[in-house]
């Protein structure tokens, strides 16, 4: 696999696309890992009710929103990914905290 340039060294389409995809498969071993908590959290939390918990919701897209702002990017633009990021996550956990259940009756 060869690596990509950083944006600023890109001189054609095709690089910039050979970069996009190399961050999309980092992106995507990323979100395995993140997934992996949920799997955690499906695990852990003894009450179904407590996978929805909107003040930790809030707190993790506060947290982007001032990681973004740092970076120099638009905050309420990486919010708007993360909060379908966030509920993709608890409707994964929601389907792993029922099918835990189900196998341990």
């Amino acid at each position: 696999m060869t690596s990509a340039k950083l944006p600023e060294q890109c001189e054609t389409m095709t690089e910039v696309r050979v970069g996009v995809d190399q961050v999309d498969r980092e992106l995507v071993a990323l979100l395995v890992r993140r997934f992996g908590y949920m799997d955690a959290a499906a695990r852990i939390k003894g009450d179904r009710n407590a996978v929805r918990d909107e003040a930790r919701k809030a707190q993790v897209l506060d947290n982007v929103g001032r990681e973004a702002a740092a970076a120099g990017l638009e905050p309420e633009r990486l919010r708007a990914v993360w909060n379908e990021l966030v509920e993709q996550s608890i409707a994964y956990e929601t389907v792993r905290w029922d099918s835990l259940r189900a196998e341990n009756r």
